[in-house]
């Protein structure tokens, strides 16, 4: 208990501490930017170099919700739609070099409480899933009812769709249909939808369309 304890303050000082060099990286990427355009220097190589360093910047901070992710729950009340859109704004970085239309409809104003963190680690894993499944062009949807007392999110892309015969095992942890995965994603969504008591799963998935459904709680 212990030693578990003593991981999870080591991975909180270390989550801050990377957080903190990201900020100070993007804030003199924008300095250069600016210094740049105010002397009217144009220079396509230092540009590229610039947008490589910010989306570096993107791509870890979306990296350090996985490492927030393995520690405790910690409920908060959160704007749905906020929170889902800032969630699918972070996910348009994995999209840069694809032609992708991401297509939202959230019902505004519902209150739900989840751990942050987790939350957007979730949606961001998915999204970021749906932009790996379309190969160059196509359509991510992301959309909000409520259902009963619950908040129904779906989220769906006309992607390649998951092989029929792996459909069950995908929450698994360490099952991944992908050369590079890890296989941890969808098992840690799952794990921590869960202890926020809402649910997750793969509503369908074949050549037109794959789409989750998560449901969370929502504050009557």
């Amino acid at each position: 208990m212990e030693s578990d304890i003593q991981v999870k303050e080591q991975i909180r000082h270390i989550g801050h501490e990377i957080r903190n060099n990201l900020s100070i990286c993007d804030i003199y990427s924008e300095i250069l930017k600016k210094h740049l355009a105010k002397e009217n220097i144009k220079n396509p190589s230092i540009d590229n170099a610039i947008n490589c360093i910010q989306n570096a910047v993107k791509l870890i901070g979306n990296n350090l919700l996985d490492l927030k992710s393995m520690g405790d729950v910690v409920i908060h009340t959160c704007d749905s739609d906020k929170l889902i859109q800032a969630c699918v704004e972070m996910s348009k970085i994995y999209a840069k070099d694809k032609n992708i239309d991401f297509v939202t409809k959230l019902t505004p104003d519902v209150k739900i409480e989840v751990d942050e963190n987790k939350f957007q680690g979730c949606i961001i894993n998915i999204l970021k899933n749906a932009v790996e499944a379309i190969v160059n062009k196509g359509t991510i949807k992301i959309t909000s009812a409520i259902d009963s007392d619950f908040l129904s999110i779906r989220i769906s892309n006309d992607g390649t769709p998951v092989p029929q015969d792996k459909i069950e095992q995908i929450f698994n942890d360490g099952f991944t249909t992908k050369s590079s995965g890890s296989g941890v994603g969808l098992y840690l969504c799952k794990k921590n939808i869960e202890a926020m008591n809402g649910s997750i799963e793969l509503i369908c998935s074949n050549e037109t369309n794959t789409e989750f459904n998560i449901k969370i709680p929502k504050i009557l």
